[in-house]
């Protein structure tokens, strides 16, 4: 069944943290080694539980998963981060995202998708919700023109014809599955091109790859 992912809940809500543990539990693949009610306890929640991947909440009360997730992200080895939102009220997920989260997911994602993005993460492969990608990255990205376009133009400049084509697929959601049935090669090839690409563009992840295309207005 391959390695299991420890995954840590991050949500000041205890009937969401419940929830999401019972979905999470649910799967083989997937042990729940810990939970915190508030950004302040998550330094000491990952170095008691060396989680894989970390289902941060953006709105608690001492100290918010924006912080929490720059503060993390900051440290060696640290975990994953996919972002909870509700969206339609959290912009600050944005801000969640460039500062290197490996995605979000809308807090009543479906609990099959849940756990396949919670797996995707772990594998190296950040999570854009297909369903909200779109009104992410515009928000992000608002306004795009002038020095933006331009600058977000410079630096996909130096891709390949077929690069650029599959930097444009990451930005509208698709897994590497998905762009390897699109573009007609094998998912092993799409990976090699996702990699080249992160290096050309100086990206960390598919959100910062995304929002490049966005703002080069190439969606």
């Amino acid at each position: 069944m391959g390695e299991v992912i420890r995954v840590a809940v991050v949500d000041d809500d205890p009937l969401v943290r419940t929830g999401l543990g019972l979905i999470l539990g649910g799967s083989p693949r997937i042990e729940l080694v810990g939970e915190a009610g508030d950004g302040t306890e998550v330094a000491d929640l990952v170095r008691r539980t060396s989680p894989d991947v970390v289902l941060m909440d953006i709105r608690m009360p001492r100290k918010d998963g924006l912080a929490a997730t720059r503060e993390l992200l900051a440290q060696a080895d640290a975990p994953r981060v996919l972002v909870l939102t509700t969206f339609d009220s959290d912009d600050s997920v944005l801000q969640a995202l460039q500062a290197g989260a490996a995605g979000f997911l809308l807090k009543d994602t479906p609990p099959e998708r849940l756990v396949s993005a919670v797996l995707a993460v772990a594998a190296g492969e950040p999570i854009l919700s297909p369903s909200v990608a779109n009104q992410v990255i515009a928000a992000a990205t608002r306004p795009a023109a002038g020095r933006r376009r331009d600058a977000a133009r410079d630096h996909l400049a130096g891709l390949s014809e077929r690069e650029l084509e599959i930097a444009v697929e990451i930005g509208r959601g698709l897994s590497n599955a998905e762009i390897a049935a699109t573009v007609h090669v094998s998912v092993a090839t799409v990976k090699a091109y996702v990699t080249r690409i992160f290096a050309k563009v100086n990206a960390e992840n598919r959100v910062q790859v995304a929002m490049l295309v966005h703002d080069a207005e190439l969606l």
